[in-house]
């Protein structure tokens, strides 16, 4: 104690920070890809990284500045699992397509974070002009690379469809029932199935019309 101040017993060098910084984000992908983003709290993630609340607050100021770097280190960690399905030799392309698309939808087993339609609302409301042009560039090259990764031109015109077609996808995967309450429960399997095939159809027009 000094001036009745407790003093930090330890100072953290910079390559401690980023080991800290790594985990945190780590534990948070984890999190929030089995329990979804709403449902992951702060107190969650910084107990099971055995850190401090406030030392916690030391790498990230919001709960949003954490969720939108989560989302950044999935990115390429998504790109390099599709170029690992498209490389497989025991697949064919669609089949690759495919198990890509169920992989995302169903992110929850393979360990892909996919936010719900509130969620992406709330982060929304919560990110200045700026974070958001960032966070949409980003997303524009994730969705670009993974095209090219399926043989499909990345021209903007493909990459927004893209985006698109396969969020709906995912979003209305992780809505039925709770957010779209009438939609039929017991055809969602089915649904999620359909728009899979429905996507990988347009992505073959795109590689065969381009």
């Amino acid at each position: 104690m000094r001036g009745g101040v407790t003093m930090p017993r330890v100072a953290y060098s910079e390559a401690d920070r980023e080991r800290v910084r790594s985990a945190l984000l780590a534990t948070a992908l984890e999190l929030m890809a089995r329990q979804g983003v709403q449902h992951t709290t702060v107190e969650q993630i910084y107990r099971a990284v055995g850190i401090s609340r406030t030392f916690f607050y030391t790498f990230f100021p919001t709960k949003e500045d954490l969720i939108v770097e989560t989302f950044y280190r999935q990115q390429p960690r998504v790109l390099a699992h599709a170029q690992r399905l498209m490389a497989d030799p025991a697949l064919t392309w669609r089949e690759g397509v495919r198990q890509f698309l169920r992989d995302c939808c169903y992110g929850e087993r393979s360990g892909i974070a996919v936010m719900t339609v509130e969620e992406q609302r709330l982060l929304f409301q919560r990110l200045s002009p700026e974070s958001f042009r960032t966070f949409r560039e980003k997303q524009f090259c994730l969705f670009a690379g993974l095209l090219s990764c399926f043989g499909v031109p990345a021209s903007r015109e493909n990459v927004q469809l893209f985006t698109n077609i396969s969020l709906t996808a995912m979003v209305v995967r992780r809505a039925i029932p709770e957010t779209l309450p009438f939609f039929v429960p017991e055809a969602a399997e089915a649904t999620v199935a359909f728009q899979i095939e429905a996507i990988a159809d347009a992505l073959e027009r795109m590689r065969r019309d381009p």
